[in-house]
Protein backbone atom coordinates (compact mmCIF):
# COMPACT_ATOMS: atom_id res chain seq x y z
CA UNK A 1 0.00 0.00 0.00
CA UNK A 2 1.05 3.64 -0.72
CA UNK A 3 1.97 5.26 2.48
CA UNK A 4 0.94 8.85 2.57
CA UNK A 5 1.67 12.16 4.75
CA UNK A 6 -2.18 11.71 5.77
CA UNK A 7 -1.58 8.25 6.75
CA UNK A 8 1.25 9.18 8.53
CA UNK A 9 0.21 12.12 10.30
CA UNK A 10 -2.52 9.72 11.30
CA UNK A 11 -1.00 6.73 12.61
CA UNK A 12 0.94 9.14 15.34
CA UNK A 13 -2.20 11.39 16.31
CA UNK A 14 -3.96 7.93 17.01
CA UNK A 15 -1.47 6.14 18.27
CA UNK A 16 -2.61 4.24 21.49
CA UNK A 17 -3.82 6.55 24.12
CA UNK A 18 -4.73 4.13 26.69
CA UNK A 19 -2.58 1.40 27.28
CA UNK A 20 -4.01 -2.21 27.38
CA UNK A 21 -4.82 -2.81 31.58
CA UNK A 22 -4.84 -6.56 32.05
CA UNK A 23 -6.32 -8.25 35.33
CA UNK A 24 -4.12 -10.92 36.66
CA UNK A 25 -6.73 -12.75 38.67
CA UNK A 26 -7.01 -16.48 38.40
CA UNK A 27 -9.00 -18.34 35.59
CA UNK A 28 -11.78 -17.56 34.08
CA UNK A 29 -13.68 -20.16 31.83
CA UNK A 30 -15.64 -18.94 29.22
CA UNK A 31 -17.65 -21.95 28.45
CA UNK A 32 -18.15 -22.57 24.54
CA UNK A 33 -22.18 -22.54 23.84
CA UNK A 34 -23.70 -25.40 22.28
CA UNK A 35 -23.72 -23.65 18.16
CA UNK A 36 -25.91 -25.35 15.43
CA UNK A 37 -23.87 -24.64 11.84
CA UNK A 38 -24.05 -25.08 8.47
CA UNK A 39 -22.59 -27.82 6.66
CA UNK A 40 -21.51 -25.31 4.61
CA UNK A 41 -18.85 -22.75 5.11
CA UNK A 42 -19.81 -19.58 7.38
CA UNK A 43 -17.58 -17.58 5.53
CA UNK A 44 -19.36 -16.31 2.33
CA UNK A 45 -17.58 -13.23 -0.15
CA UNK A 46 -17.96 -10.61 2.57
CA UNK A 47 -17.58 -11.97 6.00
CA UNK A 48 -20.33 -14.04 7.79
CA UNK A 49 -23.73 -12.85 6.52
CA UNK A 50 -27.29 -14.01 7.71
CA UNK A 51 -30.57 -13.61 8.79
CA UNK A 52 -30.67 -12.36 12.49
CA UNK A 53 -31.84 -14.97 15.01
CA UNK A 54 -31.06 -18.00 12.37
CA UNK A 55 -27.26 -17.93 11.28
CA UNK A 56 -27.07 -14.88 13.59
CA UNK A 57 -27.14 -14.79 17.21
CA UNK A 58 -25.37 -13.64 19.88
CA UNK A 59 -24.44 -16.85 21.10
CA UNK A 60 -22.48 -17.14 17.94
CA UNK A 61 -20.85 -13.36 17.73
CA UNK A 62 -19.74 -14.26 21.56
CA UNK A 63 -17.65 -17.22 20.02
CA UNK A 64 -16.58 -15.42 16.84
CA UNK A 65 -15.54 -12.48 18.76
CA UNK A 66 -13.50 -14.79 21.15
CA UNK A 67 -11.99 -17.41 18.13
CA UNK A 68 -11.65 -13.52 15.79
CA UNK A 69 -9.31 -12.16 18.96
CA UNK A 70 -7.15 -15.54 19.53
CA UNK A 71 -6.85 -15.27 14.96
CA UNK A 72 -5.99 -11.19 14.66
CA UNK A 73 -3.43 -11.56 17.99
CA UNK A 74 -1.72 -14.55 16.29
CA UNK A 75 -1.48 -12.71 12.91
CA UNK A 76 -0.48 -9.36 13.93
CA UNK A 77 2.84 -8.03 13.70
CA UNK A 78 1.99 -6.38 17.67
CA UNK A 79 -0.63 -6.86 20.10
CA UNK A 80 -3.02 -3.86 20.32
CA UNK A 81 -6.60 -3.01 19.89
CA UNK A 82 -9.37 -4.20 17.97
CA UNK A 83 -11.43 -1.63 15.77
CA UNK A 84 -14.93 -2.34 16.01
CA UNK A 85 -17.65 -0.76 13.89
CA UNK A 86 -21.31 -1.13 13.10
CA UNK A 87 -24.38 0.22 10.40
CA UNK A 88 -27.52 1.19 11.65
CA UNK A 89 -28.75 -1.60 11.98
CA UNK A 90 -31.37 -2.57 14.83
CA UNK A 91 -29.56 -6.01 15.32
CA UNK A 92 -25.82 -4.12 15.24
CA UNK A 93 -26.02 -3.24 18.66
CA UNK A 94 -26.77 -6.55 20.05
CA UNK A 95 -23.99 -8.67 17.74
CA UNK A 96 -21.54 -5.58 18.35
CA UNK A 97 -21.60 -6.30 22.65
CA UNK A 98 -21.45 -9.95 22.16
CA UNK A 99 -18.42 -9.71 20.31
CA UNK A 100 -16.92 -7.15 22.08
CA UNK A 101 -17.90 -9.56 25.44
CA UNK A 102 -15.79 -12.54 22.95
CA UNK A 103 -12.77 -10.11 21.95
CA UNK A 104 -12.47 -8.94 25.70
CA UNK A 105 -12.74 -12.68 26.89
CA UNK A 106 -9.67 -13.28 24.47
CA UNK A 107 -7.60 -10.48 26.16
CA UNK A 108 -7.85 -7.83 23.49
CA UNK A 109 -8.95 -4.02 24.04
CA UNK A 110 -11.77 -3.19 21.68
CA UNK A 111 -11.82 0.63 20.34
CA UNK A 112 -15.61 0.67 19.79
CA UNK A 113 -16.27 3.01 17.07
CA UNK A 114 -20.58 3.06 17.03
CA UNK A 115 -21.78 4.18 13.53
CA UNK A 116 -18.83 3.67 10.90
CA UNK A 117 -18.77 3.50 7.31
CA UNK A 118 -16.85 -0.43 6.56
CA UNK A 119 -14.32 1.51 4.76
CA UNK A 120 -13.42 4.17 8.11
CA UNK A 121 -13.07 0.68 9.97
CA UNK A 122 -10.80 -0.63 7.54
CA UNK A 123 -8.71 2.74 7.26
CA UNK A 124 -8.21 3.33 11.56
CA UNK A 125 -7.17 -0.86 11.24
CA UNK A 126 -4.29 0.32 9.34
CA UNK A 127 -3.48 3.58 10.64
CA UNK A 128 -3.52 2.70 14.50
CA UNK A 129 -1.53 -0.13 16.34
CA UNK A 130 -4.78 -1.75 15.97
CA UNK A 131 -3.94 -5.86 15.33
CA UNK A 132 -7.30 -5.36 13.03
CA UNK A 133 -11.16 -4.75 13.04
CA UNK A 134 -14.61 -5.75 12.71
CA UNK A 135 -17.42 -4.33 11.25
CA UNK A 136 -21.42 -5.41 11.55
CA UNK A 137 -23.31 -4.96 8.63
CA UNK A 138 -24.89 -6.60 6.06
CA UNK A 139 -23.61 -3.87 3.44
CA UNK A 140 -26.59 -3.69 0.80
CA UNK A 141 -28.95 -6.52 2.70
CA UNK A 142 -32.40 -5.61 3.96
CA UNK A 143 -32.97 -4.41 7.81
CA UNK A 144 -33.40 -8.53 9.05
CA UNK A 145 -29.98 -9.78 7.79
CA UNK A 146 -27.11 -8.86 9.32
CA UNK A 147 -22.97 -9.56 8.96
CA UNK A 148 -19.90 -9.60 10.48
CA UNK A 149 -16.63 -8.35 8.51
CA UNK A 150 -12.78 -8.94 9.43
CA UNK A 151 -9.76 -6.50 8.29
CA UNK A 152 -6.37 -7.08 9.03
CA UNK A 153 -3.99 -4.73 10.81
CA UNK A 154 -3.05 -3.31 7.20
CA UNK A 155 -6.79 -2.80 6.47
CA UNK A 156 -7.22 -5.40 3.60
CA UNK A 157 -9.50 -7.54 4.19
CA UNK A 158 -8.74 -10.52 6.38
CA UNK A 159 -6.79 -13.51 4.19
CA UNK A 160 -8.96 -16.40 3.20
CA UNK A 161 -6.99 -18.56 5.51
CA UNK A 162 -7.05 -16.60 9.06
CA UNK A 163 -11.07 -16.84 8.08
CA UNK A 164 -10.73 -20.46 7.61
CA UNK A 165 -8.83 -20.20 11.39
CA UNK A 166 -11.73 -18.57 12.88
CA UNK A 167 -14.09 -21.39 11.56
CA UNK A 168 -11.81 -23.89 12.61
CA UNK A 169 -11.62 -22.72 16.39
CA UNK A 170 -15.59 -22.02 16.21
CA UNK A 171 -15.94 -26.21 15.11
CA UNK A 172 -13.64 -27.02 17.27
CA UNK A 173 -14.42 -25.67 20.35
CA UNK A 174 -17.85 -26.90 20.79
CA UNK A 175 -18.78 -27.95 24.08
CA UNK A 176 -14.72 -27.48 25.19
CA UNK A 177 -13.73 -24.82 27.44
CA UNK A 178 -11.90 -22.01 26.71
CA UNK A 179 -9.41 -20.94 29.81
CA UNK A 180 -8.72 -17.22 29.73
CA UNK A 181 -6.02 -15.44 32.21
CA UNK A 182 -6.51 -12.24 31.63
CA UNK A 183 -9.82 -9.96 30.14
CA UNK A 184 -9.66 -6.69 27.65
CA UNK A 185 -11.02 -3.39 27.99
CA UNK A 186 -13.69 -2.06 25.97
CA UNK A 187 -13.40 1.55 25.21
CA UNK A 188 -16.08 3.69 23.38
CA UNK A 189 -14.11 5.90 20.31
CA UNK A 190 -16.40 7.92 18.23
CA UNK A 191 -13.60 10.72 17.86
CA UNK A 192 -11.54 8.45 15.85
CA UNK A 193 -14.04 8.57 13.07
CA UNK A 194 -12.58 12.52 12.33
CA UNK A 195 -9.24 10.67 11.04
CA UNK A 196 -11.34 8.70 8.47
CA UNK A 197 -12.89 11.85 7.42
CA UNK A 198 -9.97 14.07 7.44
CA UNK A 199 -8.65 11.02 5.18
CA UNK A 200 -11.21 11.27 2.46
CA UNK A 201 -10.87 15.30 2.08
CA UNK A 202 -7.10 15.26 2.63
CA UNK A 203 -6.24 13.91 -1.00
CA UNK A 204 -8.45 16.32 -2.72
CA UNK A 205 -8.48 19.80 -0.68
CA UNK A 206 -5.86 21.17 -2.74
CA UNK A 207 -7.00 20.53 -6.14
CA UNK A 208 -10.96 20.33 -5.94
CA UNK A 209 -13.30 22.92 -5.50
CA UNK A 210 -16.89 21.47 -5.94
CA UNK A 211 -18.22 24.75 -4.89
CA UNK A 212 -21.21 25.48 -7.57
CA UNK A 213 -21.73 22.00 -8.18
CA UNK A 214 -25.10 20.85 -6.87
CA UNK A 215 -24.92 16.88 -5.66
CA UNK A 216 -27.39 14.81 -4.30
CA UNK A 217 -26.51 12.07 -1.84
CA UNK A 218 -28.66 9.17 -0.91
CA UNK A 219 -27.40 7.48 2.58
CA UNK A 220 -29.69 4.83 2.71
CA UNK A 221 -30.71 4.69 6.04
CA UNK A 222 -27.31 3.61 6.98
CA UNK A 223 -23.58 4.23 7.79
CA UNK A 224 -22.88 6.91 5.75
CA UNK A 225 -26.12 8.79 7.27
CA UNK A 226 -24.00 12.01 9.28
CA UNK A 227 -20.73 11.43 7.27
CA UNK A 228 -21.84 12.06 3.57
CA UNK A 229 -23.57 15.09 3.44
CA UNK A 230 -20.61 16.80 5.93
CA UNK A 231 -18.18 15.55 3.89
CA UNK A 232 -19.54 17.04 0.69
CA UNK A 233 -20.21 20.25 2.23
CA UNK A 234 -16.98 20.63 3.44
CA UNK A 235 -15.48 20.22 -0.05
CA UNK A 236 -17.57 23.39 -1.27
CA UNK A 237 -20.85 21.57 -2.84
CA UNK A 238 -24.13 22.55 -2.73
CA UNK A 239 -25.70 19.13 -0.82
CA UNK A 240 -28.93 18.29 -0.72
CA UNK A 241 -29.38 14.76 1.10
CA UNK A 242 -31.57 11.79 1.08
CA UNK A 243 -32.39 8.90 3.73
CA UNK A 244 -29.38 10.70 6.03
CA UNK A 245 -30.70 9.97 9.01
CA UNK A 246 -29.22 6.07 10.61
CA UNK A 247 -32.95 4.32 11.14
CA UNK A 248 -32.31 0.10 11.50
CA UNK A 249 -35.93 -0.45 9.93
CA UNK A 250 -35.44 1.52 6.64
CA UNK A 251 -31.56 0.69 5.92
CA UNK A 252 -31.69 -0.18 2.17
CA UNK A 253 -35.55 -0.61 2.11
CA UNK A 254 -36.26 1.21 -1.79
CA UNK A 255 -33.25 4.13 -1.15
CA UNK A 256 -29.51 3.32 -1.58
CA UNK A 257 -27.17 1.71 -4.03
CA UNK A 258 -29.49 -1.08 -4.73
CA UNK A 259 -33.04 1.29 -5.32
CA UNK A 260 -31.64 4.32 -7.67
CA UNK A 261 -35.46 6.02 -8.32
CA UNK A 262 -35.14 7.81 -5.28
CA UNK A 263 -31.80 9.47 -6.07
CA UNK A 264 -33.28 9.34 -10.10
CA UNK A 265 -36.25 11.86 -9.28
CA UNK A 266 -34.22 13.50 -6.61
CA UNK A 267 -31.56 14.73 -9.13
CA UNK A 268 -33.85 15.58 -11.73
CA UNK A 269 -36.31 17.41 -9.66
CA UNK A 270 -33.77 19.80 -7.97
CA UNK A 271 -31.79 20.19 -11.53
CA UNK A 272 -28.40 18.73 -9.94
CA UNK A 273 -25.37 17.73 -11.24
CA UNK A 274 -24.69 14.28 -10.29
CA UNK A 275 -26.00 12.20 -7.64
CA UNK A 276 -24.75 9.33 -5.20
CA UNK A 277 -26.24 6.32 -3.36
CA UNK A 278 -24.21 4.79 -0.97
CA UNK A 279 -25.46 0.84 0.17
CA UNK A 280 -25.96 0.18 3.94
CA UNK A 281 -22.39 0.07 4.96
CA UNK A 282 -21.19 2.62 2.37
CA UNK A 283 -18.07 0.78 1.14
CA UNK A 284 -19.90 0.64 -2.41
CA UNK A 285 -21.37 3.63 -4.54
CA UNK A 286 -23.40 4.00 -7.57
CA UNK A 287 -23.74 7.26 -9.32
CA UNK A 288 -26.38 8.95 -11.32
CA UNK A 289 -25.79 11.74 -14.02
CA UNK A 290 -28.05 14.99 -14.79
CA UNK A 291 -30.84 12.97 -17.03
CA UNK A 292 -31.34 10.56 -14.34
CA UNK A 293 -29.01 8.20 -16.06
CA UNK A 294 -27.70 5.12 -14.05
CA UNK A 295 -23.51 5.26 -13.78
CA UNK A 296 -22.51 2.06 -12.14
CA UNK A 297 -19.51 0.09 -11.40
CA UNK A 298 -18.32 -0.07 -14.60
CA UNK A 299 -18.34 3.43 -15.74
CA UNK A 300 -17.07 4.61 -12.57
CA UNK A 301 -14.10 2.16 -13.41
CA UNK A 302 -13.81 3.40 -16.91
CA UNK A 303 -13.94 7.05 -16.23
CA UNK A 304 -11.39 6.97 -13.22
CA UNK A 305 -9.20 4.55 -14.57
CA UNK A 306 -8.91 6.92 -18.23
CA UNK A 307 -8.08 10.19 -15.70
CA UNK A 308 -5.27 7.59 -14.12
CA UNK A 309 -3.80 6.31 -17.36
CA UNK A 310 -3.59 10.32 -18.58
CA UNK A 311 -1.69 11.19 -15.27
CA UNK A 312 0.73 8.18 -15.55
CA UNK A 313 -1.07 6.52 -12.48
CA UNK A 314 -2.22 3.53 -13.37
CA UNK A 315 0.91 0.55 -14.19
CA UNK A 316 0.61 -1.31 -16.99
CA UNK A 317 -2.53 0.67 -18.06
CA UNK A 318 -4.92 -2.17 -16.09
CA UNK A 319 -7.68 -2.79 -14.19
CA UNK A 320 -9.17 -5.56 -12.18
CA UNK A 321 -12.84 -6.36 -12.61
CA UNK A 322 -14.83 -8.80 -11.87
CA UNK A 323 -16.91 -11.72 -14.54
CA UNK A 324 -19.98 -9.39 -14.24
CA UNK A 325 -18.04 -6.27 -15.87
CA UNK A 326 -19.94 -5.30 -19.27
CA UNK A 327 -18.00 -6.63 -22.11
CA UNK A 328 -19.10 -3.18 -23.71
CA UNK A 329 -16.51 -2.15 -20.73
CA UNK A 330 -13.92 -4.51 -21.61
CA UNK A 331 -13.63 -3.71 -25.19
CA UNK A 332 -13.60 0.22 -24.80
CA UNK A 333 -10.82 0.01 -22.06
CA UNK A 334 -9.07 -2.56 -24.73
CA UNK A 335 -9.53 -0.17 -27.44
CA UNK A 336 -7.61 2.60 -25.61
CA UNK A 337 -4.74 0.17 -25.62
CA UNK A 338 -5.27 -0.42 -21.59
CA UNK A 339 -5.04 -3.96 -20.07
CA UNK A 340 -8.05 -5.79 -18.33
CA UNK A 341 -8.47 -9.04 -15.97
CA UNK A 342 -11.55 -10.60 -14.62
CA UNK A 343 -11.90 -12.49 -10.87
CA UNK A 344 -14.28 -14.01 -9.43
CA UNK A 345 -17.25 -11.66 -7.90
CA UNK A 346 -16.11 -10.21 -4.83
CA UNK A 347 -14.24 -7.74 -3.83
CA UNK A 348 -11.49 -10.07 -1.77
CA UNK A 349 -11.03 -11.80 -5.23
CA UNK A 350 -10.30 -8.43 -6.66
CA UNK A 351 -8.47 -7.29 -3.91
CA UNK A 352 -6.04 -10.47 -3.83
CA UNK A 353 -5.45 -9.93 -8.00
CA UNK A 354 -4.62 -6.26 -7.62
CA UNK A 355 -1.98 -6.89 -4.51
CA UNK A 356 -0.87 -10.35 -7.06
CA UNK A 357 -0.15 -7.98 -10.35
CA UNK A 358 0.86 -4.29 -8.63
CA UNK A 359 -2.83 -2.88 -9.89
CA UNK A 360 -3.87 0.18 -8.54
CA UNK A 361 -7.34 0.42 -9.65
CA UNK A 362 -10.05 -2.53 -9.93
CA UNK A 363 -14.05 -3.23 -8.93
CA UNK A 364 -17.08 -4.20 -9.37
CA UNK A 365 -20.25 -3.08 -11.78
CA UNK A 366 -21.97 -2.81 -8.19
CA UNK A 367 -19.45 0.16 -7.30
CA UNK A 368 -17.98 -1.23 -4.85
CA UNK A 369 -14.27 0.20 -6.08
CA UNK A 370 -11.06 0.06 -4.73
CA UNK A 371 -8.08 2.51 -5.47
CA UNK A 372 -4.80 1.40 -4.16
CA UNK A 373 -3.62 4.88 -3.70
CA UNK A 374 -6.25 6.35 -1.70
CA UNK A 375 -6.99 3.09 0.67
CA UNK A 376 -6.88 -0.35 0.77
CA UNK A 377 -10.29 -1.52 0.58
CA UNK A 378 -13.49 -0.31 -1.60
CA UNK A 379 -15.11 3.32 -0.13
CA UNK A 380 -17.68 4.54 -1.47
CA UNK A 381 -17.63 8.09 0.30
CA UNK A 382 -14.02 8.09 -1.49
CA UNK A 383 -15.04 7.41 -5.37
CA UNK A 384 -18.31 9.51 -4.97
CA UNK A 385 -15.89 12.47 -4.38
CA UNK A 386 -12.96 11.63 -6.49
CA UNK A 387 -15.93 11.44 -9.22
CA UNK A 388 -17.11 14.48 -8.84
CA UNK A 389 -13.47 15.99 -8.78
CA UNK A 390 -12.49 14.52 -12.15
CA UNK A 391 -15.76 16.05 -13.20
CA UNK A 392 -14.89 19.36 -11.79
CA UNK A 393 -11.71 19.08 -13.44
CA UNK A 394 -12.62 17.91 -16.71
CA UNK A 395 -14.69 21.10 -17.59
CA UNK A 396 -17.35 18.14 -19.10
CA UNK A 397 -20.25 17.35 -17.10
CA UNK A 398 -20.97 14.04 -15.74
CA UNK A 399 -23.17 13.00 -18.67
CA UNK A 400 -20.79 14.23 -21.08
CA UNK A 401 -17.90 12.22 -19.87
CA UNK A 402 -20.55 8.95 -20.02
CA UNK A 403 -21.83 9.74 -23.29
CA UNK A 404 -18.26 9.35 -24.52
CA UNK A 405 -16.95 6.31 -22.62
CA UNK A 406 -18.64 3.32 -24.07
CA UNK A 407 -21.81 1.59 -24.82
CA UNK A 408 -22.95 -1.44 -22.60
CA UNK A 409 -23.96 -4.62 -24.51
CA UNK A 410 -27.83 -5.95 -23.04
CA UNK A 411 -27.26 -7.49 -19.79
CA UNK A 412 -29.66 -9.55 -17.47
CA UNK A 413 -29.51 -10.34 -13.86
CA UNK A 414 -31.76 -12.47 -12.61
CA UNK A 415 -32.26 -13.59 -8.84
CA UNK A 416 -33.77 -16.64 -7.96
CA UNK A 417 -34.50 -16.92 -4.14
CA UNK A 418 -33.11 -20.40 -2.62
CA UNK A 419 -33.81 -20.35 0.94
CA UNK A 420 -32.21 -24.05 1.33
CA UNK A 421 -28.39 -23.18 1.69
CA UNK A 422 -26.60 -25.96 1.04
CA UNK A 423 -28.86 -26.41 -1.92
CA UNK A 424 -27.96 -23.09 -3.21
CA UNK A 425 -23.85 -23.53 -2.38
CA UNK A 426 -24.14 -26.73 -4.31
CA UNK A 427 -26.07 -25.58 -6.90
CA UNK A 428 -23.73 -27.24 -9.86
CA UNK A 429 -24.41 -30.68 -8.74
CA UNK A 430 -27.86 -29.85 -10.64
CA UNK A 431 -27.49 -31.66 -14.12
CA UNK A 432 -31.05 -30.33 -15.49
CA UNK A 433 -28.95 -26.81 -14.80
CA UNK A 434 -25.45 -27.57 -15.76
CA UNK A 435 -26.83 -29.03 -19.02
CA UNK A 436 -29.26 -25.48 -19.64
CA UNK A 437 -25.94 -23.60 -19.54
CA UNK A 438 -24.17 -25.91 -21.56
CA UNK A 439 -26.97 -25.13 -24.27
CA UNK A 440 -27.31 -21.91 -23.89
CA UNK A 441 -23.37 -21.05 -24.19
CA UNK A 442 -23.54 -23.41 -27.49
CA UNK A 443 -26.22 -21.15 -28.99
CA UNK A 444 -24.95 -18.26 -27.84
CA UNK A 445 -21.07 -18.78 -29.29
CA UNK A 446 -18.91 -15.77 -28.70
CA UNK A 447 -22.07 -13.17 -28.78
CA UNK A 448 -22.74 -13.54 -24.85
CA UNK A 449 -21.85 -15.09 -21.92
CA UNK A 450 -23.53 -16.65 -19.00
CA UNK A 451 -22.61 -16.55 -15.03
CA UNK A 452 -24.78 -18.17 -12.99
CA UNK A 453 -23.74 -18.37 -9.50
CA UNK A 454 -25.11 -18.65 -5.49
CA UNK A 455 -24.65 -15.04 -4.00
CA UNK A 456 -22.13 -14.96 -1.26
CA UNK A 457 -24.44 -12.20 0.37
CA UNK A 458 -28.03 -13.20 -0.07
CA UNK A 459 -30.43 -16.85 0.22
CA UNK A 460 -30.20 -16.18 -3.70
CA UNK A 461 -28.52 -17.76 -7.10
CA UNK A 462 -27.87 -14.89 -9.57
CA UNK A 463 -28.46 -15.64 -13.40
CA UNK A 464 -26.87 -13.22 -15.13
CA UNK A 465 -26.88 -13.46 -18.94
CA UNK A 466 -25.05 -11.12 -21.60
CA UNK A 467 -25.66 -10.97 -25.55
CA UNK A 468 -25.18 -8.73 -28.45
CA UNK A 469 -28.65 -8.87 -28.99
CA UNK A 470 -30.91 -8.31 -26.46
CA UNK A 471 -33.57 -10.66 -27.06
CA UNK A 472 -31.26 -13.55 -27.04
CA UNK A 473 -30.13 -12.23 -23.78
CA UNK A 474 -34.28 -12.29 -22.71
CA UNK A 475 -34.88 -15.34 -24.05
CA UNK A 476 -31.85 -17.36 -22.62
CA UNK A 477 -32.15 -15.81 -18.60
CA UNK A 478 -35.85 -16.71 -18.99
CA UNK A 479 -35.12 -20.32 -19.37
CA UNK A 480 -32.01 -20.62 -17.14
CA UNK A 481 -34.49 -19.01 -14.35
CA UNK A 482 -37.15 -21.35 -14.75
CA UNK A 483 -34.49 -24.13 -14.15
CA UNK A 484 -33.57 -22.73 -11.46
CA UNK A 485 -36.63 -22.45 -9.97
CA UNK A 486 -38.34 -26.23 -10.66
CA UNK A 487 -34.98 -28.21 -9.82
CA UNK A 488 -33.22 -26.40 -7.15
CA UNK A 489 -35.56 -23.38 -5.01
Amino acid sequence: MVTSPARTQGLRRFELSRRHQQSSSTDVGLASLPLTLPATPLFGTDGIRGRVGDLLNADLALQVGFWAGQVLLASAPAPGPVILGQDSRNSSDMLAMALSAGLTSAGLEVWNLGLCPTPGVAYLSSVTNAVGGIMISASHNPPEDNGIKFFSSEGTKLPSALQQQIEAGLRSGVGSAMPIHTCGQHYNRRELVAAYVESLRCPLESVTDLRGMRIVLDSAWGAAAQLAGQVFTQMGADVICLHDEPDGDRINVNCGSTHLNPLKEAVRKHSADMGFAFDGDADRVMAVDATGRVVDGDYILYLWGNTLRQNDQLPDNLIVATVMANLGFERAWEQLGGKFVRTAVGDQYVQAEMLRTGAMLGGEQSGHILCHHYSSTGDGLQTALHIASLVRQSGASLSQLVDQSFQTYPQLLCNVRVEDRDRRLQWQQCDALTNAIAQAETAMADQGRILVRASGTEPLIRVMVEAADAQVAEHWASELVLVVQQYIA
